[in-house]
């Protein structure tokens, strides 16, 4: 029996992981988890997590396991202080993050001064990656992707359901006043009246105020065809209320990179958001054939949380998650020069992973192969209507002037 008990022992070692006796390889996950924004930075973190699950279910990465440690930051100052705190207390390997750009850009370069990587998933203010950082790459889009996007939407589905020539739109860009809202908001601008559209207007705000009255009455009297509103959930919400108590009804309204939320739908109901379209990133209702895998991440996600996600940046920081590992795989090593080395050398064409991302970096480490999709509030439900590869059979665009 002893020697029966001593041979189980040993062949349950050899069939445990080659990582068990190798330390953690460990990322700083830097983002809200307090506050009004928590539950987004959580919905960022749990795609981190969901990439370490995949990893960890096999060899992990350098033969190490991935542990995701968080560090809270909802603030540009508290970035900082989190990174301090991550490397002094549990010595991260390596940070990732980042709901808001601002957070995104203090922490990166307290990042820098420890020599660790930074990887970007989620924020999106160009000068992120123009800055030259030797330790950050970017691997979701930036500002001028949504620009491009706003743009491509314009042209392609919101021109000819208003029957209106693309030049003839006249457009109304409304943004959040940080660098993420005006980053956006200039580059549509310049690229809109490229085109010959005419933008009748621009008005900032902060994506912390509590009145939008005066910004709703100034779009008012410019009477766009088209909003183009880009900022965070909040501020987005309450500019839709305030809208709606105003009784302003442009014949169509785009929010880019909000606007896609249970707590939106919740705040205005499924009625008042008829018609909206949002410019994000990839949805999981999009088809296989552009996103193959897609369902599989969905699966895992319910297995794991018990819900279905709150927000499509999950699967974006899944994505990115799996793009930084196999650079450092590739690299041998968490140093950032050899893994932005390695990482400058990824070529992968667009529809290689489950959001239908693919990658090549730029001289600045963006990658040149991540997209937004296009999706439209129907019947209490967003459902991808841009691109046409993406959008499942049987789905049309519907009418898009709100009630």
């Amino acid at each position: 029996m002893k020697n029966r008990f001593r041979l189980a022992s040993v062949a349950m070692l050899l069939a445990a992981p080659a990582f068990a006796q190798q330390p953690t390889l460990k990322i700083g996950a830097i983002n809200p988890f307090s506050g009004p924004m928590a539950q987004y930075g959580a919905e960022v973190t749990r795609g981190f997590e969901l990439a370490a699950d995949k990893v960890n279910a096999g060899t992990g990465v350098l033969g190490r396991k991935v542990e995701i440690v968080q560090g809270d930051a909802s603030t540009p100052q508290q970035g900082i202080q989190a990174v301090e705190l991550l490397m002094n207390r549990h010595k991260v390997d390596f940070f990732a993050g980042t709901y808001t750009s601002g957070i995104s850009n203090t922490a990166s370069d307290a990042a820098m001064r420890f020599d660790r990587v930074y990887l970007e998933t989620i924020a999106l203010a160009e000068e992120l990656t123009t800055r030259g950082l030797p330790n950050y790459l970017r691997t979701g889009p930036n500002a001028e992707t949504f620009a491009l996007s706003t743009v491509d939407t314009l042209r392609d589905l919101v021109a000819p359901a208003l029957k209106k020539q693309f030049k003839d739109l006249k457009v109304w860009l409304e943004h959040e006043d940080s660098i993420y809202g005006t980053g956006i908001a200039q580059k549509q601008k310049r690229m809109l009246e490229a085109f010959g559209v005419k933008v009748v207007g621009m008005g900032a705000h902060s994506a912390r105020s509590v009145d939008l009255n005066d910004s709703v009455l100034r779009m008012k009297v410019a009477a766009p065809d088209v909003l183009v509103e880009t900022g965070y959930v909040a501020d987005g919400n309450l500019l839709l209320k305030t809208m709606r108590e105003q009784g302003m009804k442009p014949a169509a309204t785009v929010f880019i990179g909000t606007g896609d939320t249970p707590e939106t739908l919740q705040a205005m109901g499924s009625a008042n958001l008829e018609g909206l379209l949002v410019i994000a990133y990839p949805r999981f209702d999009v088809s296989e054939s552009f996103a193959p895998g897609v369902k599989g991440f969905l699966n895992a996600y319910r297995a794991k949380y018990k819900t279905d996600p709150i927000q499509t940046q999950s699967l974006t920081s899944y994505v990115g998650s799996q793009i930084l590992f196999e650079a450092i795989q590739t690299a041998g090593s968490t140093e950032p020069q050899k893994v932005l080395a390695a990482a400058a050398k990824m070529d992968k064409p667009v529809g290689s992973y489950v959001n239908g991302f693919g990658v090549k970096f730029d001289k600045n480490f963006q990658n040149q192969r991540a997209q937004f999709t296009g999706s439209q509030w129907q019947s209490g439900k967003l459902v991808t209507v841009y691109p046409a590869k993406a959008v499942q059979p049987g789905v049309s665009l519907r009418p898009l002037g709100r009630p």
